[in-house]
């Protein structure tokens, strides 16, 4: 468990100076490539985690390091007080690749949802009519969409809301897939309410998929009431599901993308938000920004994300490795496993108590050189990067199966 002693003084200095926010595993990371990790004394793990889909290309892609350093050689930061000359083609390719007019950078998820909540709100105010200070955004049960004191004020971790609040009114939550709930609570206000908030497969919450034509369903009711629906894809999207977007999955294209995470390659703070003209239209100079988004290295970065997106060859990774994942998951529900949930190279699994906390496997894992996290204290997620090869996946989840036969 990260023995020697390099590894126990950086864990004793993370202690002794880092705030506790998180409770990571005791490995100390040196070097990344592919989908493997090197800690400080040498020893080699398999990266079943990717960063929370960060690093759906790998630790240290050739074509987004090498993008990256050509930039590194001419501009790194402008702030958007001037241009430059990569912003408008970002801004270009990654609205083609959505099928949007317009997009609004940030650095991480959580500021692009906060860009999508504020953006909603303004179109409700300009362009529905909705009385001033009155805008609802309806949100889901057991969300994540970050940390930020208005997005935990649409949550319901407990964990996430302790002695943070007083919370940020506006957001009526409903159970996650619940179509005839969602419908309910548009029709209380139609309105008022501008925008329904959605993860189109809840990550945090434990890789959880929506009933089949949930995501349809919402759509529709949506568009009925005049009411935006915001998909965020921050941990679904570009290629994690085996295809761009997990929306896709049901056919459906939300008003608003939220995207992040691989947008920025691992390698920099990427996020955005991807709309309509007429919906990110209604932000004007002054109102919203960020000194850093959309900055040159950022773009250069995304823009070759981009660019490899555009070839299909990740998604469809994903969706290949993704069927012999779940295939081989699922004879372990019985023994040792309570349920698996997920879709293309995402999988949450629900370990039978018998046999220990999420935490615990994780760590039994990381004795045998795989790298997993835990969620909600018996889940633990897989999401290797794409680019990890089919022998080091089979060989991840035999590690797997001992772990739950000890």
């Amino acid at each position: 468990m990260g023995s020697g002693r390099s590894a126990e003084r950086a864990i004793a200095a993370a202690e002794a100076h880092g705030a506790h926010n998180y409770h990571p595993l005791p490995v100390v990371v040196a070097s990344a490539e592919g989908a493997w990790m090197t800690d400080v004394e040498g020893r080699r793990y398999l990266d079943l985690l990717a960063g929370y889909s960060a690093l759906n290309f790998g630790h240290r892609n050739r074509r987004l390091i090498e993008a990256a350093k050509a930039q590194l050689d001419r501009v790194t930061l402008t702030s958007r007080a001037f241009h430059h000359d990569r912003f408008g083609a970002f801004c270009a390719e990654l609205a083609e690749l959505c099928g949007m007019e317009m997009v609004l950078p940030m650095n991480t998820g959580a500021e692009a949802v906060e860009t999508a909540v504020k953006t909603a709100r303004k179109w409700g105010y300009r362009s529905k009519g909705v009385p001033d200070g009155r805008a609802r955004i309806i949100a889901a049960e057991n969300n994540f969409h970050g940390r930020t004191t208005t997005l935990i004020s649409l949550s319901t971790d407990p964990e996430a809301r302790a002695q943070h609040g007083p919370f940020t009114p506006g957001f009526p939550i409903v159970p996650y897939g619940d179509l005839a709930a969602m419908e309910a609570a548009l029709d209380a206000a139609p309105e008022e309410t501008v925008a329904v908030l959605l993860e189109p497969i809840q990550g945090e919450a434990g890789v959880v998929v929506p009933p089949p034509g949930y995501l349809a369903g919402v759509r529709e009711l949506t568009r009925e009431r005049n009411v935006l629906f915001i998909a965020d894809e921050v941990q679904s999207g570009l290629g994690r599901t085996g295809t761009t977007f997990a929306c896709e999955h049901e056919g459906v294209v939300p008003d608003v993308y939220v995207l992040g995470k691989a947008l920025g390659g691992g390698v920099m703070p990427v996020s955005a938000v991807v709309s309509s003209r007429e919906v990110l239209g209604v932000q004007r100079p002054g109102e919203h920004g960020s000194t850093f988004g959309g900055n040159p290295l950022a773009c250069a970065v995304a823009l070759e994300v981009i660019a490899m997106v555009r070839t299909g060859e990740f998604q469809r990774r994903s969706a290949t490795l993704g069927e012999l994942l779940h295939r081989e998951l699922g004879p372990l529900i019985g023994n040792g496993v309570r349920q698996v949930r997920g879709r293309g190279l995402w999988a949450g699994v629900d370990i039978e108590p018998s046999h220990g906390t999420g935490r615990q496997i994780s760590e039994r894992l990381m004795d045998r050189g795989v790298l997993v996290k835990d969620t909600h204290d018996a889940t633990i997620r897989i999401a290797p990067p794409l680019v990890i090869g089919e022998e080091d996946l089979m060989w991840a989840l035999d590690q797997l199966r001992a772990v739950l036969a000890e």
